[in-house]
Order: structure tokens, then sequence, then C-alpha cells
């Protein structure tokens, strides 16, 4: 059953009720400067379409950081109608909480189409995916917009339990159906080679995925602090490096699989004797025993960037290092510069350190997809959809 988008039914006239993922980092000097607008800027152009086909109102709803279900002003939405406000040159008016008395009246008056409700995560039902918070808010609405693709993954009241209430009034915004199209070439119809390029932290945050893709892939490049634990699996040392026991059990059970030639990893690093300390290079794959490696080598890159070079497809998700820090950044930002080099193929880079350095590399505008989700994409490739993407589709029924 196909997905039904926002520009296939008519919102004239309509009350629309919208759930977006505006959950974006603030400054934490000053909580009322948003430090990355991606995440709003994307939701504009569903926004923008309701109010220019003649929606009566649009009532916004999102949650921001972890409240814990308790009113926390360090969470308030007030920065994102702030800014919305200045992007639509429309007023935006916040409610004081998502269940405001006041909410119902606002839906009566002709000032002001746009309601941003305050953060539903200040109330504990939204995470509990409550069916009475669920209804309470549904009441605002005649029909309901998912485009919080971020979310998706989470059977929150707002994004999953909702959809019992608005039964063939349920549809997908424009940023969602971008996610989902993408990801599917992903899942469905990879053209090959396919190159996964695997980073961050841990091994067991991203088991189910390298499990996954191993099967389907050319080649699963595996970089970062994640690259540490499968050559202490192959029996080599290395130092003081990010590396647990279990993530290093896990790395052996993926190296026995019947995929595991597959597996490109490290041939040498940047590493220095404290973290962020001076960088210096180990030539080897082998890192001395005062040393953390921070950062793949040059060799490694070299490496990385021939097996990247022919690829059709590519999904990126996670550093190469930590990139936050210029001398441990050049295997990060070689990764983008061979993405957006490639000539004819599909580059999706998802999950939020990945995104991050891409901006930061000046090379956003060169992928052809850069996702909004992080555990949302990685879930939507692990399962081939998400909890809120079927309710959207099929409904729920909450009996």
């Amino acid at each position: 059953m196909a997905l039904t988008y926002v520009d296939e039914i008519e919102v004239k006239d309509k009350n629309i009720l919208c759930r977006f993922d505006f959950n974006v980092p603030l400054d934490s000097k000053d909580r009322s400067k948003i430090t990355d607008t991606t995440r709003i800027d994307m939701a504009l152009e569903t926004i923008q379409y309701l109010l220019d086909n003649g929606a009566k109102k649009l009532i916004l709803m999102s949650h921001l950081g972890r409240p814990k279900g308790k009113v926390n002003p360090d969470y308030t939405l007030e920065p994102v109608a702030t800014y919305l406000a200045e992007k639509l040159n429309e007023d935006v008016i916040l409610t004081e909480s998502c269940l405001d008395r006041g909410i119902k009246t606002l839906l009566t008056l002709n000032e002001s189409r746009i309601i941003l409700l305050q953060n539903l995560r200040y109330h504990s039902e939204e995470e509990e995916g409550s069916a009475e918070f669920a209804k309470a808010l549904a009441a605002y609405g005649d029909i309901y917009v998912n485009d919080a693709f971020g979310t998706a993954h989470r059977k929150h009241a707002s994004t999953y339990t909702i959809n019992a209430y608005f039964k063939n009034k349920a549809v997908g915004g424009f940023l969602l159906k971008k996610e989902i199209q993408a990801l599917t070439k992903i899942v469905n119809s990879p053209k090959s080679p396919f190159v996964a390029i695997v980073g961050g932290a841990k091994v067991s945050d991203k088991i189910k995925i390298i499990e996954r893709l191993i099967v389907n892939v050319d080649h699963l490049i595996i970089g970062g602090a994640m690259a540490y634990p499968f050559l202490v699996a192959q029996g080599h040392d290395v130092g003081n490096s990010l590396c647990s026991a279990d993530d290093v059990k896990l790395a052996k059970k993926i190296l026995m699989s019947p995929s595991k030639s597959k597996i490109v990893l490290p041939v040498d690093h940047i590493v220095s004797t404290e973290f962020g300390g001076a960088p210096k290079l180990c030539a080897k794959v082998e890192v001395d025993g005062d040393c953390m490696a921070l950062d793949i080598g040059p060799k490694t890159i070299a490496l990385f960037e021939n097996k990247i070079s022919n690829a059709k497809t590519v999904l990126w998700n996670g550093p190469m290092g930590l990139f936050e820090n210029k001398d441990f950044a050049n295997g990060t930002m070689a990764i983008a510069t061979a993405l957006s080099q490639l000539d004819d193929a599909f580059t999706l880079v998802g999950g939020g350190d990945s995104v991050s350095a891409v901006k930061i590399s000046g090379l956003y505008d060169k992928m052809s997809h850069v996702s909004t989700g992080g555990g949302a994409s990685l879930e939507f490739i692990e399962e081939g959809t998400l909890p809120g993407v079927q309710a959207l589709r099929f409904g729920i029924d909450l009996n």
C-alpha cells in the first residue's frame, strides 16, 4: 500500500496538525540561539506548501532535547518559534503547553495562522505513547501530517499513536517522502559497486546495520574508533585506543561471516599519547602501547579512496576519527571529498557526526542525500520501514 503525501489531499480551509522534528542544537551559553537550523529549514517546504494551498490553521508540534517529562525552560521551543516567524514572514504563536486550554480558542480566531505547541516532551505521556495524550493533540486538527522522519522510529504519542485518530486523514510531508525514497534506494535497489562506510565509537551501536549491510555491499569500510575492536579481533595491538571487550566479541562474530572478505580496515593511524594531544603518524597497523589512534593515516586514506572510486552507491555513517579537532580531521574530510568527486553515483550520508562533518567540509550540496534522522535512517536500513511510517501507511487500531 502506497503512502499518501501532503500534496495528494485537499488542505484548503482545514486545520492541519503537523509533527516536525525541530530538535535542534542550542548554544550552551545562550539557549535562545540555534547553532544548526537544518532540521527547521528542511521542514519549510511542507509548511510553505500548506500555507500556499489555503490551510486555515497550522498547528505545529515537536519535541526538543530530553526534559524527561517535566517543564524545563532550557528546552523551550521559543527559539524555534522566533526562527520560523523570521523565515516564513508570519506570526507564530507559541503555546504555554501543548495541552493549553486556550488552544481551542486560538483555532477559532482569524489572526495568526501558525500555532507552535510547546515541547511535547514536557509531558511523559509523549514518550509513553499515551492514547489519551494523542487524542488530546488530535482534537486540534482535521488532517495529520507527519514530516518528522528523525523520530519515526519511536512509538511515541505524536508520531505513532495519534494515527488512530486520523483514519484516512494521515499523510506524510515532503521531507519524509525524500528520506523514504533515498533510503529505499539503499535498501531495495543499490547500484553496484555498493560501498558502505561505517565509523563512530562502538560496534555494539551499529552491529545490526553492519550485519544487514555486509550481505549486500561490495566493500564495507570500517574506520574511526569502530575499527579498533576489529583490529584486536584480528590479533593486532591497538595501544590505548578506544576498544571494549564486548565490542571485540562482536567484531570476532562479524569476522567469522562468509562475507568477511568485504571488510576494509585501517592500515595506519594518526595517534597521540593523550586524547586530542599532539598528533603523530603511526605508519603500521599496530599502535604502540602508550598511544591511542584518533584518525586514519595516509595509507588508509589512499586505500579507502581506492575502494570508493568506482562506487555507484555509497552509504556513509560515522566519522573516521576525532574530526572536531583539526589535527584528527583529515580522514573524515578525505571521505567527504572522495564522495563529492564521484560521477553518476548515489551518495547517502546519515548520522549526526557524518552530517556535521559534511557541513564542515563545505561539500554538503555535493551529496545525493543527507539524512536528517540518525537513528531513524539506520533503523530504516535495518528493517526496511519504521513504526511511524507503518502507522501512516496502514493506521493503527487501539482496541
